[in-house]
């Protein structure tokens, strides 16, 4: 399990939009030499995060994009999902036919995990990454999951 290039440049570029959109929209262009990421792949990325709408896109010239939503109501997760990312730890995608066709001795771990990890994503927002912090509400978070 582990997150893939497809969600941490997203998750880059999405901290990028947030902290340059003040006066305009971002292009992608820009986005792409800031961050060193592929202005086609950025394409990609962004597309899914407009369907999800996340981002949208403005037309014209000087266009370029703009988060959809407060960055504060925005967490990791929807931009994770938004780009179709797995984070899935058990070997079964959750089905429970990890070693031939059965449940693994483990599968309760890997999808005790799989929530934990999908509730620290939930609890961290664009803004918080934006701030350079995880904020107080993810902090309380990883003392909770790691006093169970």
């Amino acid at each position: 399990m582990r997150l893939t290039t497809k969600g941490r440049f997203a998750v880059m570029a999405m901290i990028d939009l947030a902290e340059n959109q003040a006066d305009s929209p971002v292009s992608l262009a820009s986005i792409a030499e800031r961050q060193e990421i592929s202005f086609s792949y950025l394409e990609q990325l962004f597309g899914k995060l407009r369907r999800y709408q996340i981002v949208k896109s403005v037309r014209g010239p000087g266009g370029g994009y703009r988060l959809a939503r407060d960055a504060a109501e925005i967490t990791v997760a929807d931009i994770v999902i938004a780009v179709d990312e797995q984070l899935d730890a058990t070997s079964c995608g959750g089905e429970q036919n990890c070693v031939d066709a059965r449940r693994c001795r483990a599968h309760h771990l890997w999808a005790n995990l799989n929530r934990r990890m999908f509730a620290y994503l939930e609890s961290v927002t664009l803004a918080n990454l934006v701030a350079s912090e995880i904020g107080p509400e993810s902090e309380e978070t990883l003392r909770r999951m790691n006093s169970r």
